[in-house]
């Protein structure tokens, strides 16, 4: 599928690097087809050094004869990316975007351009684990589809969604989700140090429980619900921890939370 194809990124940090790792980890690429373009000096040096790809600090550089050009920078220097490449693109090309909350009229009117997929991945990406949430704009074709689930499965598993309004949603439940599960993970470690354990000894318990946990739901044919209740025996320890975190009605605090999220990724569209 991208056989010869030369892939362009543009912002070559955690997102960007986990892709260059994830494409050429699965063999989908070689090295040689890729150039990481990175305003900083020591990050592409580093990529050049771990990966062999070719690197610049120079997006226009990067760009010009890429078949794929992937955008994983920051909002808020969108405006210095356009600025550059904004119709310099190669008009049988195809854009990936990473970039959170920006919106695919935003970038198709941004790079003068009209073949633009807009994506969220999460950080599990960096280990062939993550998931893609991923839309395209009218001038996407079919071809260059199926590219983008190429190189998405070479993180993990992707979601395409036929409505742009799914990507706010993703970016707030799976995009930001890592973090969630690493601050429920820092709140049990603390708790078992609290009751005794060492800090290594209770990094290790909830690190593996937690691994074990995900792996089982992910085999079970049972609903996370039947999963938990399974759990919870009548009157036993589980359910005197549950009664706890109900009563201080948890539930609507992660949904207070991730409902946050997908405002802010509304807002930093909107803006």
């Amino acid at each position: 599928m991208l056989e010869n194809r030369q892939i362009a990124f543009v912002g070559a940090g955690a997102m960007g690097g986990a892709m260059i790792s994830g494409v050429l980890a699965r063999n989908v690429i070689e090295p040689g087809q890729i150039i990481a373009a990175d305003p900083r000096r020591d990050v592409c040096d580093t990529l050049q050094r771990k990966y062999g790809v070719s690197v610049t600090t120079n997006n226009i550089v990067a760009c010009k004869d890429a078949d794929v050009i992937v955008l994983s920078v920051k909002p808020q220097v969108l405006n210095e990316v356009y600025e550059g490449l904004s119709g310099s693109i190669g008009s049988d090309s195809l854009v990936i975007s990473i970039v959170a909350g920006t919106k695919l009229h935003t970038l198709v009117a941004g790079l003068k351009h009209k073949s633009v997929i807009r994506c969220m991945p999460n950080t599990p990406a960096q280990i062939g684990m993550g998931i893609s949430v991923w839309t395209g704009s009218v001038g996407v074709s079919s071809l260059q589809n199926e590219q983008t689930k190429t190189i998405l499965e070479s993180l993990g598993k992707q979601m395409y969604v036929d409505d742009e309004k799914y990507l706010d949603m993703a970016t707030a439940l799976t995009g930001s989700g890592p973090a969630y599960i690493f601050l429920f993970m820092e709140a049990l470690v603390e708790a078992g140090v609290n009751i005794g354990f060492s800090q290594a000894e209770a990094e290790e318990l909830v690190h593996t429980t937690m691994e074990g946990s995900v792996a089982y739901a992910m085999k079970s044919v049972e609903n996370i619900s039947n999963l938990r209740s399974q759990v919870t025996s009548s009157g036993g320890t589980t359910e005197a921890a549950l009664d706890c975190l109900e009563s201080e009605d948890f539930r609507r605090i992660v949904s207070d939370a991730v409902d946050a999220a997908y405002q802010r990724a509304i807002e930093l569209g909107n803006n």
